[in-house]
């Protein structure tokens, strides 16, 4: 548990558009309530990565306070999201031997050891690795060894690793807001735990996180995530393209986003007139505004979201999870908010959609409850369940050979769901 000695939890959510903070207490009778939330709009970050580390850290140092003021507490620590760097996916699958005998808890913890000495990120930082599921005897999807005999005890590891420039300047804007950083966590791992159910973790789901610099996919089965991914393109491209169509500032083409804003048109559209600012110009008013059809505006939202969404369906054809742990998919994060949305992914990706909202936590804010803070929640329910749903390692030196573990575990999956 990610918790300090009072059982104080902070979360920080450092994403292209806000920065989100939750602060939440672990009681053992009382369970986990949120205590203060706190966020900022955040100018030094895109695509998740720090671009400004001045302008990060005050986002950063701002959202904090704001949330200990509420809390009424201080904190020193943060578990945090990180969704930059070029997230990447590695299975790795080491076995030991057992000789026949009974699987033990010391067998279990060797041929973990013996995964954690198989990882070899490079110049990269490991930020998970999961023990996705067990084999014994070249059989898989074992998820429980302990009690069980054989002659060969296998596991299969899902390791996430970041680019560590990307890692070391959001740790170091951090750290200029006099905080440390007591462990990363995937976004889109952070955002599955909030916002899928435990069926959708078992039975396999693709959790899509549609953010303002980027769209995360995590994908889950057998009860772990088994598959990352990141597509460069989200929700602050739809803004970007709305601001250079109809020639407005990027505020305002924020709002007309958000506001009017559609993921398909309808038949309505064309007899709605939007009022669009221009360039330069601070107030609506007659001389500085034209009109457009709400049409208008779909126009240019709509391309952009089924660029988007099939670049999502590429990546998980691509991933050989397409027909296994994705035969449902959940949208969250602050594109997810977008009307239409859930009909355009529908057809797009030719599967059950649903609309993600982060479970309920005691003392969450009613406003805190959509899908644009599901990774915070996420974040502060991994540091209570870290211990049973992930291993975290240190980077260590030997050899790591995904091809054949890949294959396996798809063939597992396929065998299994």
């Amino acid at each position: 548990m990610s918790a300090d000695r009072q059982g104080l939890i902070a979360a920080l959510d450092v994403g292209s558009s806000k920065v989100g903070c939750f602060i939440a207490r672990m009681d053992p009778q009382q369970g986990l309530t949120i205590l203060g939330v706190g966020h900022r709009l955040c100018v030094g970050v895109k695509g998740g990565a720090v671009v400004d580390i001045i302008e990060a850290e005050r986002a950063i140092r701002a959202a904090v306070q704001q949330a200990e003021t509420l809390a009424g507490e201080t904190v020193e620590s943060v578990i945090v999201s990180f969704s930059a760097g070029q997230l990447q996916s590695q299975v790795i699958e080491v076995d030991v031997a057992i000789d026949g005998h009974r699987v033990e808890e010391a067998d279990i913890a060797r041929v973990l050891a013996e995964a954690r000495a198989a990882i070899d990120p490079g110049d990269r930082v490991v930020i998970h690795a999961f023990p996705a599921c067990f084999g014994i005897d070249g059989s898989y999807g074992v998820r429980a060894p302990v009690g069980m005999y054989g002659d060969r005890l296998a596991v299969t590891m899902h390791v996430v690793s970041a680019a560590a420039g990307p890692v070391r300047n959001l740790e170091s804007a951090i750290q200029k807001a006099h905080l440390t950083v007591s462990r990363f966590v995937a976004g889109p791992y952070a955002s599955g735990l909030a916002t899928l159910v435990e069926d959708e973790r078992d039975l396999g789901a693709a959790v899509v996180d549609l953010g303002a610099g980027s769209t995360q996919i995590a994908v889950f089965a057998a009860g772990a995530m088994v598959h990352l991914d990141i597509v460069p393109l989200g929700a602050g491209h739809v803004t970007q393209d709305i601001a250079r169509g109809l020639i407005t500032p990027l505020d305002h083409a924020e709002r007309l986003k958000t506001v009017h804003g559609n993921a398909i048109q309808s038949a309505q559209d064309d007899r709605e007139d939007i009022t669009v600012p221009q360039m330069g110009e601070t107030e609506f008013d007659e001389d500085g505004a034209s009109q457009i059809s709400r049409s208008a505006l779909t126009g240019i939202i709509q391309p952009r979201l089924e660029e988007i969404l099939e670049f999502v369906r590429d990546r998980l054809v691509a991933s050989g999870f397409e027909g296994t742990g994705a035969r449902r998919v959940v949208l969250t994060g602050g594109g997810a908010q977008m009307p239409g949305i859930r009909d355009l992914a529908q057809t797009i990706l030719d599967k059950q959609v649903r609309i993600g909202k982060p479970v309920r936590i005691a003392g969450s804010p009613d406003a805190t409850s959509g899908p644009a803070f599901a990774t915070c929640t996420g974040l502060l329910l991994f540091s209570i369940l870290a211990p049973k749903e992930a291993l975290e390692m240190q980077a260590d030196k030997s050899r790591a050979e995904p091809q054949g573990p890949w294959a396996r575990m798809g063939r597992w999956l396929k065998d299994n769901f």
